[in-house]
């Protein structure tokens, strides 16, 4: 008998792709294919992202073309929680659940392709890792859900809820089998990562038979005695993230820090009802790069904010020229259907953000060149994505992958994804490096 076929279509942010992981590892447990097509499969889910209008339209138009290419579609993950909106456009899907609703996803699939498993321990068949829709050398490791945060810009909390961290053995042993899988980068994810234990009072629990305090510092010296590159992303400045620079400077953990800071503007901040100021931030960048000298800095700004003047803007272009960050992206406001930033009032035109967008990328395209030049000459050890006729495309540990720059080994050729090797980085642009391999 053929087992039944799911397509799946994955939208988002890393979280969301966690999520779709645990999803299809059920999926795959419960004897169920997993279609590479929308041909062949017996139902299609769709995982959503609702976080801006943007990627509510392309859930929108993904659930539309599952639609018309397959016609049986479940619908799950962040936009779920609008589920009128979806069946107002999309009648036709057959459920619709919210993010983390993992039991509602696999009993829809159930219901709409049922089937009788065989008695084979097909269960056998699933790695103990699971399914993962990662590049086998790294993976993404979600260590908690939701946020206690209140941004007036963001809706992730009345889409994923409060903070709600996973147990640190727990963590730990899911660390543990990607290791043992094979996966050389653990990239540490969740809505507030530098939150994590706080829900649970730090509550002590076991790993491999030892105490381990559900907490930040705790979980990553055990994740450093892994073996793998650790990378932290969507880390809050709280005073305790300094607890995290000595374990980088010792080599327990990349020395990259993905802060998402959002503005440089302290009246901004304030309208954002963001958690940090930013002059604190600065004197925070300073005193970690004493520590680290090595330390890569990334993080995320918003121009455009309703109530942003010319004099908001220049302030922000200020605090980038102060701290010069290695890493940046920036983005446009953009009103998302909820969020209470859309009441403020002086909205900033769309040409304005447009032009604020623009001086703001080219600012930071000089300082990310004039960083990545001081590597000219120095060794790096990088880890391999992928490989051409040409050249190894790798990443050092200054690269998130999908996000970062990239770092280009121009004799590389007999290399494989999954390769950790030095590199003599001998050119440098806006955001890569090249260069040759060495001892």
């Amino acid at each position: 008998m053929n087992n039944p076929k799911v397509g799946f279509v994955s939208l988002g942010c890393p979280k969301a792709l966690v999520d779709s992981e645990r999803i299809l590892t059920q999926l795959r447990t419960d004897g169920y294919d997993i279609a590479a097509s929308y041909d062949g499969a017996d139902v299609v889910v769709v995982n959503t992202c609702g976080f801006i209008d943007s990627a509510r339209a392309e859930s929108l138009d993904a659930i539309g073309e599952a639609l018309n290419e397959n016609g049986r579609v479940i619908v799950t993950g962040c936009m779920g929680v609008d589920e009128q909106e979806i069946r107002q456009l999309h009648p036709a899907v057959l459920s619709v659940s919210g993010p983390q609703q993992y039991e509602q996803v696999v009993a829809a699939v159930h219901q709409h392709a049922p089937f009788e498993k065989d008695n084979d321990p097909f269960i056998d068949l699933v790695p103990p890792q699971g399914v993962k829709l990662t590049p086998r050398h790294y993976a993404y490791l979600k260590i908690s859900e939701g946020c206690n945060h209140n941004c007036t810009f963001c809706i992730i909390p009345s889409m994923r809820g409060k903070l709600a961290s996973r147990p640190a053995g727990d963590v730990l042993s899911e660390a543990e089998r990607l290791v043992d899988a094979g996966v050389r980068e653990l990239l540490v994810i969740s809505q507030d990562t530098s939150a994590y234990g706080v829900d649970l009072k730090y509550r002590l629990d076991f790993w491999g038979g030892k105490p381990v305090k559900t907490r930040m510092t705790e979980l990553c010296r055990e994740l450093g005695s892994l073996g793998a590159w650790v990378r932290l992303h969507y880390v809050y400045p709280y005073p305790h993230v300094d607890e995290l620079i000595p374990l980088m400077a010792d080599g327990l953990i990349l020395p990259y820090l993905d802060i998402p800071l959002q503005h440089g503007s302290p009246r901004i901040l304030r309208l954002m009802k963001r958690p940090a100021a930013a002059e604190n931030a600065l004197q925070r960048i300073r005193k970690w790069r004493e520590i680290c000298p090595d330390i890569t800095l990334r993080s995320t700004f918003i121009v455009g904010f309703p109530g942003e003047t010319d004099e908001d803007f220049e302030q922000l272009l200020d605090f980038i020229r102060e701290a010069q960050l290695d890493r940046v992206g920036c983005f446009q406001y953009s009103p998302v259907a909820g969020a209470r930033a859309n009441d403020l009032p002086d909205h900033v035109p769309a040409d304005v953000m447009a032009e604020r967008e623009r001086a703001f990328m080219q600012l930071q395209a000089e300082i990310s060149k004039n960083r990545l030049q001081q590597k000219v000459g120095t060794r790096q050890q990088v880890l391999v994505d992928a490989t051409d006729a040409d050249v190894a495309i790798a990443r050092s540990f200054a690269d998130a992958p999908e996000i970062d720059g990239q770092v280009y080994i121009l004799d590389g050729q007999e290399l494989q994804a999954g390769d950790l090797v030095n590199v003599q980085i001998t050119e440098a642009d806006e955001y890569d490096l090249s260069g040759y391999l060495c001892d």
